[in-house]
């Protein structure tokens, strides 16, 4: 078996590759880097393509549809946009994703986050002052629609992201609940290794999903430039050159190890091409808790826009 097709097994059944391309880029390059990045990313092995509405390269994305891969053997995810959490408005917006990426249907559909801004074009509508218009949408009846969606078979699987633990609650113990999300897809890595959110999502068999797994891009609208680089880390260096490998695919090793499904990203053929070599190699016991030890609860994606909304998911401790 490929290594580069390692799967973990979903709550419904389905299965998910541990390893995936994520195809998150800033606004400026973003339809770029998708139309040369992806392809290669399928060429070399990646078979699990991570994509959403809000990048906005879906199109771009969607032009991989060439034949040369069986659309069984990719899983390919995307997301639910905060403008179109109203219910009537998940379906066509799940729609509208099928027709950017040329696809009958997606692996997954997750909520992108659980706050619901005013339904419209715009990605983020602002009033006079700057400030995001809330939408007030209980997300319990979001998932309604997408559970609708999957039985549609426009998604095989549906899941969120950026939901904390009394979020994921409040849906698990939503009556009439007919599927339990089968991922939480929230930013995670050494310097946020997201312990009690882990616990929590293994204890409902949910599956944490994590992006910003190598720290961040530095995207300045999103990412505080304060923040220590992760990459940088003595100790996680120390461990790379242990094992004659990158700081980056030690990162990304770490999370696989814990049962973590982890998105990487790279703006160049050859990061890209590295991180698919994180299956040659365990780290051992100590390396996973000097690892451990990096925790500080440090975000790179602190999404400020959002405070104040009563949904804003970053005020819990998990």
């Amino acid at each position: 078996m490929d290594p580069k097709s390692q799967r973990v097994k979903l709550n419904d059944g389905h299965f998910i590759p541990v390893l995936g391309f994520g195809t998150y880029a800033p606004p400026e390059v973003a339809k770029r880097d998708a139309l040369e990045f992806t392809p290669f990313a399928i060429e070399i092995g990646f078979r699990h393509i991570d994509c959403a509405h809000a990048y906005q390269n879906e199109e771009e994305v969607g032009q991989i549809a060439d034949g040369t891969v069986k659309r069984e053997d990719i899983f390919c995810t995307s997301k639910l946009w905060l403008t179109s959490l109203r219910p009537e408005l998940v379906r066509p917006a799940l729609e509208k994703s099928l027709k950017n990426l040329q696809l009958d249907y997606v692996d997954l559909y997750i909520m992108h986050y659980p706050l619901a801004l005013k339904p419209g074009e715009e990605l983020f509508p602002k009033d006079e002052n700057g400030k995001l218009i809330f939408d007030s949408v209980d997300f319990c009846r979001t998932w309604e629609a997408l559970e609708n969606c999957k039985d549609a078979g426009l998604t095989k699987s549906i899941g969120v992201s950026n939901f904390n633990h009394k979020q994921l609650e409040k849906i698990l113990n939503k009556p009439g609940l007919k599927y339990k999300p089968v991922c939480n897809q929230v930013e995670c890595h050494p310097y946020l290794n997201q312990r009690k959110l882990l616990d929590f999502c293994k204890s409902h068999e949910i599956v944490l999903v994590a992006y910003a797994a190598l720290g961040s891009q530095r995207v300045k609208e999103w990412v505080n430039p304060n923040h220590p680089v992760l990459l940088e880390d003595p100790v996680l260096s120390a461990i790379a050159q242990k094992h004659k490998k990158t700081a980056a695919l030690v990162a990304l090793r770490y999370q696989i190890q814990r049962g973590v499904v982890v998105l990487a990203k790279g703006n160049n053929k050859k990061w890209i091409k590295e991180n698919t070599q994180v299956f040659d190699f365990e780290l051992t016991p100590e390396d996973m808790k000097a690892i451990d030890g990096l925790n500080r609860n440090i975000k790179y994606y602190e999404f400020h826009l959002g405070v104040g909304h009563p949904e804003f998911p970053f005020s819990e401790e998990y």
